[in-house]
């Protein structure tokens, strides 16, 4: 797969992922976000989607995500160029320590809608994010909930390595959740 980067949107990439693009978040995505994210499903795959998903909840995603500066780079997996959905899930790069210590270090977040899991959508991105390297990352680290070893082998396919086992709060699951923590050095 040839990685580009097509353009940028207010300091942010578009990054071709293969038979889709990440791109920056636009207002216009927060009817799919409340559709998706209010999936069970999805909002219990994560740590910060509540379920069920609040009135306004996507409205304010969107600002946040649209928001600069930010600590964190949001993008949607947009496959309306290949005759996909335009909103196919959302993946996102979470500056670590940077007021503190400026590591060059950043957190991988994403979830994709469960009409496209098991179609290699979440591993083009990841890949897709890993190579374009937006935030000129040293060090990327991701965690996954253990329940969910399809997202531990997203990781692994894009050359995480293990790292160890946590537990975070899941505010759809109302509860501690066992994770794996994954890492990712760059060149």
């Amino acid at each position: 797969m040839t990685l580009d980067v097509i353009a940028t949107t207010a300091a942010q990439a578009v990054i071709d992922a293969g038979r889709f693009v990440l791109r920056p978040v636009r207002k216009s995505d927060a009817g799919l976000f409340a559709l998706y994210a209010g999936d069970r499903r999805v909002a219990e795959a994560t740590r910060s989607i509540p379920h069920p998903l609040p009135p306004g909840a996507a409205e304010g995603f969107v600002a946040r995500a649209i928001k600069r500066p930010a600590d964190e780079d949001i993008w949607v997996m947009d496959g309306s160029q290949s005759a996909l959905p335009e909103v196919l899930g959302v993946i996102s790069l979470k500056r670590m320590d940077v007021a503190k210590y400026n590591r060059d270090q950043s957190e991988v977040g994403y979830w994709v809608a469960p009409a496209f899991w098991n179609l290699g959508i979440a591993s083009a991105a990841v890949q897709a994010l890993v190579d374009a390297n937006p935030q000129a990352n040293r060090t990327m680290f991701a965690e996954v909930f253990q329940d969910n070893p399809g997202s531990a082998r997203v990781l692994t396919n894009a050359g995480f390595q293990y790292l160890g086992d946590a537990e975070t709060f899941s505010v759809a699951r109302g509860a501690q959740v066992p994770t794996w923590t994954y890492i990712r050095k760059l060149g």
